[in-house]
């Protein structure tokens, strides 16, 4: 399949999620990732933007009545990094997870201007 943008993870956060996830659910989140990656419109329900956050999305990953959120931004529109995740309890996405992943982005765009990868 073709792909349209690039995904990398920021630093270890996402891999620290992915690694405590059961196989299933891996497995799930790898077909979203490849949806972000092959789609040139990816559906909302794979990836919303979050209200209020300037640039700040959430890639959605549902599996029976299990909810998960991995954090990502796009950078120069066809590369998506991807932040922290978390699994998803209630109906709003707490906003310490939202706090955490705007910090990571605010890194990201720091040490890119600085340089440092």
């Amino acid at each position: 399949m073709e792909r349209v943008r690039k995904v990398i993870s920021y630093k270890n956060h996402f891999e620290d999620f992915l690694l405590k996830q059961p196989k299933k659910v891996q497995n799930k989140i790898f077909k979203v990732i490849e949806a972000i990656e092959t789609l040139e419109r990816v559906p909302s329900n794979y990836l919303k933007a979050i209200t209020g956050t300037n640039g700040l999305y959430e890639a959605r990953i549902k599996l029976a009545s299990n909810i998960w959120r991995v954090f990502c931004f796009f950078d120069k529109g066809k590369l998506v990094i991807l932040l922290n995740g978390f699994t998803k309890k209630t109906q709003k996405t707490p906003k310490k997870e939202i706090d955490k992943a705007l910090k990571l982005m605010a890194e990201y765009y720091q040490n890119k201007k600085g340089g440092k990868r």
